[in-house]
């Protein structure tokens, strides 16, 4: 671990020179990013700078109490050793968080959807269940939530819904829900009393910028149209809601949240740098294989993640294995003993797959 942060500290003070140099000064990409690298790592070389001292510390009161004879010394110097070997242990801990491997997407906002999957009328009332319990978590969160684009369910809830969610750590949080989550329950639409088993898809992306997907606008097709559903004077009345359609990829995103359709336009470009994003990711995910497969936050569309079963009041999500019986709180939107569960799970694999020891 020493030798780790030995590197990291050198990796510091070299991107403390480039920082400065006339080129980085000029390139403000080049810039911002040297800049950041230089905040994270600032981080980890005043903690190991704090480690190092207290080492040495401990080295110093081991020789005195081999040396010194006076009883009164002797105490002192055993007192600083007992406080030295608890802030060594603590100091241990906190570098070996530093040093798991951060995503760099973490901090960014996220695009939320939620589409309705095997279970017809039943998976869509589920579906828009999912999304008040993402709403609600939202709200305690103290994030923003704004809907951009959905399709009621014929019966209920939605066919598919789509947000924005902005605020510290969304993505970092929410990452964890991407993929099939499984409903157990007698539904609405059952006149018999048996119970069904529906899904509904979730997928969290990060919001990206410009400057890391960038698009060319030749590719893309824009088509606008009137809005449809609840709102102001101008639903149904003006072309303010967008359709875009990337050519090489086939991807179609819409949106008629705002009344202006130069709003929705870019709004819908985030949508489709994140979705272009996510088909990269995946890309690069199924080159390395196994190793990022085993990852517990992998948010492959596919994977079955967590059962809610109303009848046991049981939530059991199936990457950690953890179960907690109170469902009605989970879907009120307390999720978040999952996600300190989810991210801890990952943490550990992350440490193990990076020799942290």
């Amino acid at each position: 671990m020493l030798d780790k942060l030995q590197a990291l500290k050198d990796r510091f003070e070299e991107v403390g020179q480039l920082i400065i140099m006339p080129d980085s000064m000029s390139d403000m990409s080049k810039y911002t990013k040297l800049s950041k690298e230089y905040k994270d790592l600032e981080k980890i070389v005043v903690a190991y700078d704090e480690y190092k001292l207290v080492l040495q510390n401990i080295d110093s009161s081991k020789e005195i109490l081999d040396k010194e004879k006076d009883p009164e010394f002797r105490e002192m110097a055993k007192a600083e050793l007992d406080y030295l070997r608890e802030r060594k242990d603590v100091l241990e801990e906190e570098v070996k968080q530093m040093l798991i491997p951060k995503d760099p997407n973490d901090s960014k906002d996220c695009i939320l959807e939620i589409r309705g999957g095997a279970g017809g009328d039943e998976a869509s009332i589920f579906a828009g269940d999912l999304f008040r319990m993402y709403e609600r978590f939202c709200e305690m969160q103290g994030w923003k939530l704004t809907v951009l684009d959905l399709t009621f369910g014929s019966a209920g809830g939605y066919k598919e819904i789509i947000a924005t969610v902005s605020g510290a750590d969304v993505y970092g949080m929410l990452k964890y829900e991407s993929g099939v989550h499984r409903v157990q329950r007698v539904p609405a639409t059952e006149s018999q009393g048996r119970v069904h088993t529906s899904a509904a898809s979730v997928a969290v992306l990060p919001e990206m910028d410009e400057v890391e997907v960038q698009l060319d606008m030749n590719d893309i097709r824009k088509d606008t149209y009137c809005s449809s559903g609840p709102g102001g004077q101008s639903v149904n009345t003006t072309y303010s809601a967008v359709r875009l359609t990337h050519a090489p990829s086939g991807l179609v995103v819409t949106c008629q949240d705002e009344k202006s359709q130069i709003k929705n336009f870019e709004k819908a470009l985030k949508v489709l740098r994140s979705r272009l994003y996510e088909i990269e990711l995946t890309k690069h995910n199924d080159a390395v294989g196994a190793q990022r497969k085993s990852m517990v936050g992998s948010g492959d569309r596919s994977d079955k993640i967590r059962t809610y079963n109303y009848s046991q009041s049981r939530v059991t999500d199936h990457r950690i294995n953890k179960t907690v019986y109170n469902l009605p709180d989970v879907m009120d939107g307390n999720i978040e003993e999952f996600i300190s569960a989810l991210r801890l799970a990952e943490n550990l694999e992350k440490m193990k797959a990076g020799g942290i020891e």
